[in-house]
């Protein structure tokens, strides 16, 4: 039985569905822009900050780059605006308390974390399932043109630059050059599976 499972996915391929259905099924705790929140209130975010949901919104402009690169649009909907600089943490200490926020979430067991590159944080653990969720290149545009109401240009521009900004995440943080499925304990593509019957076979990946 695992008690971590942390789900990477490309922009489209439906991973927090996917994360969200097997914490369901497993009766884990979902976690993704909460890991965030953790690191931010370490850091000296003010807990009015977070309370505030139009503060919340404009805190992706100021975290930076590092946070949002590798993150897809739907992770990004919590915080707010962090303080000034000398009150607060700076952008490395930040990206260091969201890893040790990673962490204790999984000490604490139980859990679905869709968020940061969580399997190369805390991968190679017998307790841990790390699972990445893709699809072609084709079909994410696609979900995402439906989903976002893009052109076609636009979806596969913006499909693009996510791919780009998640590799660029995983090469600056965690030094992987290059995303192999053997850095993943299961990888499922969703170019044919549903969401369902990934989230079903993870489910049972996890409980063996």
């Amino acid at each position: 039985m695992r008690t971590v499972v942390c789900i990477s996915h490309a922009t489209g391929s439906g991973g927090s569905e996917v994360g969200r259905l097997v914490a369901e099924r497993l009766g884990y705790r979902y976690v993704d822009e909460d890991i965030v929140v953790q690191a931010a209130v370490k850091g000296g975010v003010d807990l009015d900050t977070l309370a505030d949901e139009e503060r919340r919104k404009s805190f992706l402009a100021r975290v930076l780059d590092e946070l949002s690169r590798g993150a897809t649009a739907e992770a990004w909907v919590v915080l707010g605006p962090m303080p000034p600089a000398e009150t607060g943490a700076s952008n490395d200490e930040l990206r260091g308390l969201i890893r040790d926020a990673i962490e204790e979430t999984a000490a604490e067991g139980n859990a679905v974390i869709v968020a940061h590159a969580a399997s190369h944080a805390i991968g190679g653990r017998e307790e841990v399932l790390r699972v990445l969720v893709t699809a072609s290149t084709e079909t994410r545009t696609a979900r995402i043109r439906r989903s976002e109401e893009l052109d076609e240009p636009a979806a596969s521009r913006a499909v693009k630059q996510e791919d780009a900004a998640r590799a660029d995440y995983l090469r600056r943080f965690y030094e992987v050059d290059q995303e192999r499925p053997t850095q993943y304990d299961l990888v499922l593509n969703t170019d044919q599976l549903s969401v369902e019957q990934v989230a079903e076979l993870v489910s049972a990946a996890a409980s063996a």
